[in-house]
């Protein structure tokens, strides 16, 4: 635009002064944030030689400076601002693929919140898939082990993602024995809280590797194994295994969460064995039911 003519010379000088105030300001600012304050000036000096009271005793100088702290997992600190390894992967994961984790936002959100609140902890999943690494990335410092059954999904997971801890492991029941195994669960066998690998009850899975059993879980996701046709495993036996750990644990309480339960396995067995009485939410297709243990008070009710 060109500048008009008749513009009056006392705005253009006023404009001018007013830039020159400002680029005095910017300079006085960088020269402020610039200069070194740790060294003190050389009167600062003299007067600590000449005034015994400003300067430090022998005996705490002689006392050895605490070492800097090591880089605390959260929050992060102004000497500790590198992002986490298993963050950055799964940052890096996740905007390099089309592939997003099958859960909802709503639906992570809360089991997110927990997270928050618990981790770093031991969080168990029932499933291995596209949503593994967010949970080992939300569950940073802490353990997170995911329970598969398909051997080569397994593989194809750990050869893209190999810091994943996964465990494969068999199921021996079918969807449509799903009516038949929740007659066998009402049993009294069925409501005797144990470790699962001594448990009388059918429902209770005892193939897992030791440690799985051994480990007091925080957090456990039941999200398989598959149980959308009749064919399939079903999460019969998953989910009560898990409402098991649960109660089985020494002290304190886990968080258990359910998903797909807008399907008539994962409703009904989820009600029965994890308790509505232990239901705290539900979002979408998700619930979660916080469990105690009941080792800790004799007489407990399996449901309250």
């Amino acid at each position: 635009m060109r500048p008009n003519k008749n513009q009056s010379p006392i705005n253009i000088k006023i404009i001018t002064l007013s830039l020159f105030f400002l680029l005095f300001l910017v300079l006085v600012a960088w020269s402020s944030f610039s200069s070194p304050r740790s060294n003190p000036s050389p009167k600062a000096e003299n007067d600590d030689l000449t005034n015994p009271s400003s300067s430090l005793s022998t005996d705490e100088e002689d006392q050895p400076k605490p070492s800097t702290p090591a880089c605390p997992t959260l929050p992060l600190t102004p000497t500790c601002t590198k992002t986490p390894p298993s963050l950055a992967n799964a940052l890096v994961h996740y905007v390099t693929t089309n592939i997003t984790p099958q859960q909802t936002l709503k639906e992570i959100s809360v089991t997110l919140k927990v997270l928050e609140k618990k981790s770093p902890c031991n969080f168990l999943v029932f499933g291995l898939g596209h949503d593994s690494l967010m949970w080992t990335s939300l569950n940073h410092g802490g353990r997170t082990v995911f329970l598969e059954e398909d051997k080569a999904w397994i593989e194809q997971i750990t050869e893209k993602l190999p810091s994943l801890e996964s465990y494969h492991v068999t199921y021996d029941t079918r969807v449509h024995q799903a009516d038949g195994l929740m007659e066998t669960g009402m049993g009294d066998e069925c409501k005797v809280v144990s470790d699962p690998r001594f448990s009388k009850c059918q429902l209770a899975l005892k193939g897992f590797p030791s440690d799985i059993y051994d480990m007091e879980w925080d957090l456990i996701m039941v999200d398989a194994p598959t149980g959308y046709h009749d064919e399939a495993p079903g999460r019969m036996t998953a989910i009560y295994t898990a409402g098991l750990m649960a109660r089985n644990r020494e002290n304190g309480e886990t968080d258990v969460f359910v998903h797909d339960v807008d399907r008539v396995v994962e409703d009904k067995f989820s009600k029965a064995f994890l308790c509505e009485g232990y239901l705290t939410e539900q979002e979408g297709r998700l619930r979660h039911f916080i469990i105690p243990s009941h080792r800790t008070r004799s007489g407990r009710p399996f449901c309250p």
